[in-house]
């Protein structure tokens, strides 16, 4: 019996995809082995990175990226920089991921030296980076799941607006919000297929599985179909990536409308209702 209820145990800790030190038990995402297409993880790992920035990466031929204003949020997530070094992925404890073969490049973002930086935690992270960018102090701000009130960097800083502070907020934030956060914070997109835009979010709250992924790109050709590009982290925390699209590795890393269904990445499967944004 004892050895069951520690079975039971760990897999429910293997499969958390939140912080780890939230404010209660109900704060924590679960990932469900059920999410995952194991039958599609047999896939050569890509050992070169061979594109310095989100926009370096090439559309599908016949597609061309969407507009963007500049300024915007989908504007900055196509210039992040992406490794060139190494193409390996590393979780925040210097280990590299269980499995190599899912992630096409990884964005130059640091993942921290705690276990927090998960799912819903690299949406706000991707968020937080870009308005304080713009110099956007007071626009910085996530609701906490206890309360679902929201914390502002600006009453955590108190006039301090360093880098260093940025990052202790987003930890602080990281710890007391998730996907159920978050999700009630971001706004449906309709009709997501014609509406999709660089910047949105899919993400889903459920009792007890959730997950989140940031929309880094979106391209379309002159029929009018529409691919797109996704980050996300995991858990444990790792870094921010790009993920490979295994149904479709001609088109990889973007994915479209028509391959299947639902949205279905390595480790998640989205309905394309759960698309949000800020």
């Amino acid at each position: 019996m004892a050895k069951s209820v520690f079975i039971i145990l760990i897999s429910v800790i293997a499969f958390s995809c939140n912080s780890q030190n939230n404010e209660n038990s109900f704060s924590k995402d679960r990932i469900s082995e059920k999410k995952v297409n194991k039958t599609l993880l047999k896939i050569e790992p890509q050992e070169t990175a061979k594109y310095p920035f989100v926009k370096s990466i090439p559309p599908v031929p016949g597609y061309v990226r969407i507009k963007t204003d500049t300024g915007s949020f989908g504007y900055w997530l196509r210039k992040l920089p992406l490794k060139t070094e190494n193409n390996k992925l590393y979780q925040y404890n210097g280990n590299l991921k269980y499995n190599q073969n899912l992630h096409f490049a990884i964005l130059k973002f640091d993942v921290g030296k705690s276990d927090l930086q998960q799912c819903a935690d690299a949406v706000m992270r991707l968020r937080g980076e870009y308005l304080f960018a713009q110099h956007r102090y007071k626009a910085i701000h996530f609701n906490f799941l206890r309360d679902g009130k929201p914390r502002y960097f600006t009453d955590y800083a108190h006039g301090n607006t360093s880098y260093k502070k940025f990052r202790n907020y987003m930890n602080y934030i990281f710890s007391y919000a998730n996907t159920a956060s978050l999700k009630k914070e971001l706004n449906p997109v309709k009709n997501p297929k014609k509406n999709i835009k660089p910047g949105d979010v899919f993400i889903q709250s459920g009792r007890p599985y959730g997950h989140a992924v940031t929309v880094v790109d979106v391209a379309k050709n002159d029929k009018g179909d529409i691919i797109f590009m996704l980050a996300q982290s995991y858990m444990p925390a790792e870094e921010i990536n790009i993920v490979k699209n295994l149904n479709n590795p001609k088109i990889s890393p973007w994915y479209n409308f028509t391959d299947t269904d639902n949205l279905i990445i390595p480790e998640w499967e989205f309905e394309y209702s759960d698309l949000r944004r800020f």
